[in-house]
């Protein structure tokens, strides 16, 4: 009888076996990619330039996966640079060797050498983005992550007709590395870009450009989803369709309470779906963007477009401009912001942590430290907690994995040396930092509440601060100087918006809450390239939980070396 029993259960376990094995490609399917890093001559505002591109396209392929999907993504080398990719927003649940940020979670790619970035997308849907994460290389290598839903399971918003991506950039005519570096031999800031981009064209308002404009087709009564991302540099940006309403459905790849705007403001490293109904007499219309700058800050100041165009338009017609709101309207980009919500649904929770382990407290300055070649004698620095990052010879994850001494400190203070009045009148002296490759340590599973803190070293500033390996809840922002018992008083803990990449308003802070269940070594920086370069960033070190399946996976055979 037992023996009978026995040969059931292995029938039984057979056929569920086998029933597994013929179900696993559906739900998660491997997808391959090549990418090969190579140079090729682009011509754009009347000049012609060789710039670092992912299979000669620029912006880059979009990578199309579905959720639960395996990718492995092949990177082949053959730029003059050294090269690494982030996968911008992927969780990288205890793999870090994917995630690509030179010097914190691998060595980079060198010159004819290839690694295979492989990794699993877990509990993710929608619109995000890779970009190199090194150097200012990512001014041309860049592209869409588009992660469709599970098969069977629909949008939580009305099916659109189409889909498109819009990827806003940055253009240099110059090379942008010797522009960076002649800005750092001199201690100043590079000259601010020549043009923006939408997916790598400039459009009709700048020189030698009318060839160079995208253009996307419309149908009457159709309604279009955008996937628009913000591939840009150092410059935050408004962006709106002449005559169109746009309805936000996503951020930075989480659904969110629909809601319509004229406009909508993107900071470097985010990303917003928006929902467009073709409901206007047909004609052409200019998509338009520019930067948003409330602080007394030089950027390119000048309006990218792009068309929609009604089908059967001829392109004759000449397209009318949006209104976009005023390059330093600050009341337009807070009240934006207002409205970001969490979906908070059964199916969408939002999983804020409502208990709090550890509360950190993180001031965001500029500064200047003493450079006797420089041109003023000194050069222009940044720093978190007065701490300017210096960044390691070999990858930090590397060294925290392997116990590698004297690459790191795990003494990163949790809140700044000296209190001040942070958001007071602009501070010219005592501006030197700190210089060290210091990192805070995190207990695995503790929940996190982090404060960043505009101040007023040199001049406030709007700051979009990105968090490798996590999403975070943002449960409060406010203008002036955080305080602890009114402000915290008011934070959203029902639904606040959730994403990889916050905007911390000029001369103010926001809130962010987290559970630190990722174990790993994870990035944190300000996603102006400009304030990266001068030390804005620091690491958390996420220690690993007490089971295998709670550590970090070891690293893959390929990891480039140092």
């Amino acid at each position: 009888m037992a023996m009978q029993h026995r040969r059931h259960l292995v029938l039984l376990l057979t056929i569920f076996y086998f029933l597994g094995f013929l179900s696993f490609p559906a739900d998660a399917a491997v997808k391959k990619y090549q990418f090969d890093v190579q140079v090729k001559n682009v011509s754009r505002l009347c000049n012609s330039k060789p710039i670092v591109t992912v299979n000669g396209m620029f912006p880059g392929p979009t990578i199309y996966i579905r959720e639960g999907d395996r990718v492995l993504i092949n990177v082949t080398n053959h730029a003059q640079y050294n090269m690494s990719i982030h996968w911008h927003g992927l969780k990288q649940y205890r793999n870090g060797w994917a995630d690509g940020p030179a010097y914190i979670t691998q060595c980079p790619i060198k010159t004819g050498n290839s690694y295979t970035y492989d990794f699993n997308v877990t509990g993710q849907r929608g619109t995000l983005w890779w970009h190199a994460h090194i150097l200012w290389l990512r001014a041309t290598v860049y592209g869409a992550i588009v992660i469709m839903p599970k098969e069977r399971t629909s949008f939580p918003f009305p099916q659109p007709y189409q889909e498109t991506n819009i990827i806003l950039g940055e253009w240099w005519n110059s090379d942008v590395e010797t522009i960076v570096n002649q800005g750092n031999k001199l201690g100043l800031p590079p000259q601010t870009s020549d043009a923006h981009t939408i997916n790598g064209k400039s459009g009709p308002l700048f020189p030698c450009s009318e060839k160079h404009t995208f253009a996307m087709e419309v149908e009457s009564g159709k309604t279009y989803l955008l996937r628009i991302v913000n591939a840009a540099l150092n410059d935050e940006l408004f962006f709106a369709i002449a005559g169109h309403n746009m309805t936000v459905v996503e951020i930075d790849a989480v659904y969110t309470k629909p809601f319509t705007t004229q406009a909508i403001l993107i900071a470097p490293g985010q990303t917003t779906n928006v929902l467009v109904k073709a409901d206007q007499s047909p004609s052409r219309y200019f998509m338009a963007a520019r930067p948003f700058m409330d602080a007394p800050i030089p950027v390119d100041n000048k309006t990218v477009t792009a068309i929609l165009q009604y089908k059967g338009i001829p392109n004759t017609v000449l397209p009318t401009l949006p209104s976009l709101p005023a390059p330093s309207d600050t009341n337009f980009a807070l009240n934006y912001s207002s409205k970001l919500r969490s979906l908070n649904t059964p199916q969408y929770p939002a999983n804020v942590p409502l208990r709090v382990d550890r509360h950190l407290f993180y001031t965001i300055g500029l500064g200047q430290n003493p450079c006797p070649s420089c041109q003023n004698g000194t050069q222009l620095t940044a720093s978190l907690n007065n701490i300017t990052f210096v960044m390691p010879k070999i990858g930090l994850l590397q060294a925290h994995y392997f116990n590698i001494s004297g690459v790191f400190r795990t003494d990163f203070p949790d809140r700044p040396p000296v209190p001040f009045n942070y958001t007071g009148a602009p501070l010219t002296a005592n501006l030197g930092t700190s210089l060290g490759t210091r990192l805070s340590k995190v207990a695995f599973n503790s929940s996190i509440e982090l404060v960043l803190q505009d101040t007023n070293l040199l001049t406030v500033e709007s700051h979009p601060f990105h968090l490798h390996g996590y999403n975070f809840f943002v449960v409060g922002s406010g203008i002036g100087n955080f305080d602890p018992k009114k402000d915290a008083a008011k934070f959203n803990l029902v639904d606040p918006p959730e994403r990889n990449t916050v905007g911390v308003p000029t001369g103010g802070w926001t809130a962010i809450r987290f559970r630190a269940d990722n174990p790993g070594v994870w990035f944190m920086h300000c996603h102006l390239e400009l304030h990266t370069m001068w030390g804005l960033k620091m690491a958390f070190v996420v220690e690993n939980g007490k089971s295998p399946d709670q550590s970090i996976v070891p690293p893959p055979k390929d990891l480039p070396p140092c």
